[in-house]
């Protein structure tokens, strides 16, 4: 019998979106460096990196410039006070499906995402932006990421993004969402820098999972819209890869949040004649 504790429900499952403020988080610094050494002490307690040199090659990119004016490379310093090297076969991407793929990675434990580096740690969910006539951060007022290509918050997950796919080796997961359309949109950043970063010597497959919502819209799959779009730029790449529709651990996740669904009777219909649960 397999159980999930009612917090492990609260914690992913709970409907919720990123609200962004105004302008800089409050309290920038004391989260940022706080998540550092959280990450460092109780996370990862084997790295060894220097919390207040990767602030200060954080704020070095940022203050003192216009809030459109953040290139990546002026956020250079900052990630080489911060490598890091990841293990291969555990690499998770995802596009249009955040809440679904924290949920799979926290149950497949084996899954590296981008927010389980350091600087994802640090950063994920925080605003940011300098003002040109002030040493100081904008808690005011910042733009939207489309506003402008050298938008510092945009600048930063850019080059995490490019060095968490350029380190990406083994057999890679991606997941899609098969209810919007374009689940492979080249804009996105998995389709505009993670995908383009990725290794064909280093990557042996590229394991694509659409996932639909229990209710629908079932508008892609493997075999249609841009996921088709999607392997054929792998194959012309020269990756060897594997397409999954409804993957059975991605729907049992999906039906722990709405179990009534009628395709969740099938689902549990369908374990009940499988020696092994799809977790194990």
């Amino acid at each position: 019998m397999f159980s999930i504790p009612i917090w492990f429900l609260l914690l992913h499952f709970w409907p919720s979106e990123f609200k962004a403020e105004a302008g800089t988080t409050p309290n920038l610094k004391h989260i940022v460096v706080g998540r550092c050494y959280n990450y460092i002490t109780l996370v990862n307690p084997t790295m060894r990196y220097d919390c207040e040199e990767i602030w200060r090659g954080f704020e070095e990119a940022v203050v003192r410039r216009s809030s459109c004016n953040v290139k990546v490379k002026d956020y250079r310093r900052m990630f080489r006070a911060m490598p890091q090297t990841w293990p291969c076969n555990r690499f998770l991407f995802w596009s249009k499906t955040r809440t679904l793929m924290h949920s799979y990675a926290a149950v497949m434990r084996h899954f590296w995402t981008l927010e389980d580096t350091l600087v994802g740690y640090m950063f994920n969910d925080l605003v940011w932006c300098g003002q040109e006539e002030d040493i100081g951060f904008d808690f005011n007022s910042c733009p939207e990421w489309s506003a402008c290509v050298n938008h510092p918050v945009y600048s930063l997950w850019r080059q995490a993004s490019q060095n968490f796919a350029e380190s990406a080796c083994g057999n890679i997961t991606v997941l899609l969402n098969g209810s919007i359309d374009k689940a492979f949109n080249r804009k996105s950043m998995f389709g505009s820098v993670e995908l383009d970063s990725l290794n064909p010597r280093m990557v042996d497959y590229v394991n694509i999972k659409v996932v639909a919502n229990l209710e629908g819209p079932f508008i892609e799959s493997c075999s249609e819209g841009s996921v088709v779009d999607l392997i054929e730029i792998l194959r012309s790449r020269g990756f060897r890869w594997t397409c999954t529709d409804n993957d059975l651990a991605l729907m049992i996740l999906q039906c722990i949040q709405n179990p009534k669904q009628s395709s969740c009777q099938t689902c549990a219909n369908s374990l009940l004649h499988r020696e092994t649960f799809p977790f194990n």
